[in-house]
């Protein structure tokens, strides 16, 4: 997705407020709390377009303590691999990273791999590779385009022809998409067409 210097984004309403990091975006927000406006405020990740929250109780000084307390948005703590085992090992060659796992295949499969230069497990891996590189354009159009909906359904649910929008999106028209989304309010379509930047197919 076409990077963002903000880390979240609040919208009272249809009108943005702030965009930037948590601290800024948090006293932003309790301002105009303060005010006593009665349009919703909403704060987005301006990535995923998931719900932020931000405790907003006393002053700001324990606002911001609580802020830099929390954990940092749009990252989660790292994940083990399963696979990777942390025992001792012995004289030998070093693990390398390498993880060792069963693979099933057809005969066919394995006397093509093995005649492949630096044998099945250098073919499998290059094989692999490959695959995950191709893939990675459809992964980024698919999280595009849900974080395109999620902030599509949060705030523009009322706008004009928002279903034909939500059809376009997934129908990868992004002319007719475009053309919906210019007649919303400014800072909606906006924001809505930073984050579509990689929803639809780039056509050569």
């Amino acid at each position: 997705m076409t990077p963002h210097p903000a880390i979240c984004i609040a919208f009272e309403g249809h009108r943005r407020i702030a965009s930037g990091t948590p601290p800024e975006v948090a006293l932003a927000v309790r301002e105009v709390l303060a005010r006593g406006e009665q349009a919703p405020v909403l704060i987005f990740d301006t990535v995923t377009s998931r719900p932020v929250e931000f405790d907003l109780r006393g002053t700001p000084e324990e606002i911001l303590a609580r802020v830099a307390s929390q954990a940092p948005i749009g990252q989660s703590a790292p994940i083990a691999d399963a696979g990777e085992d942390d025992t001792p090992r012995g004289r030998g060659r070093p693990k390398l990273g390498v993880v060792a796992r069963e693979v099933t295949l057809l005969p066919r499969h394995w006397d093509w791999l093995n005649g492949q230069s630096g044998g099945a497990s250098v073919a499998l891996r290059k094989l692999v590779e490959a695959a995950r590189l191709a893939g990675e354009d459809k992964d980024r159009k698919r999280a595009a385009q849900e974080a395109v909906y999620r902030f599509m359904t949060a705030l523009a649910g009322n706008l004009p022809a928002y279903e034909d929008a939500t059809r376009a999106l997934y129908a990868d028209d992004q002319v007719r998409f475009d053309d919906i989304v210019a007649a919303w309010p400014e800072d909606v379509r906006d924001h809505t067409l930073c984050l579509a930047a990689d929803a639809f197919v780039r056509h050569p």
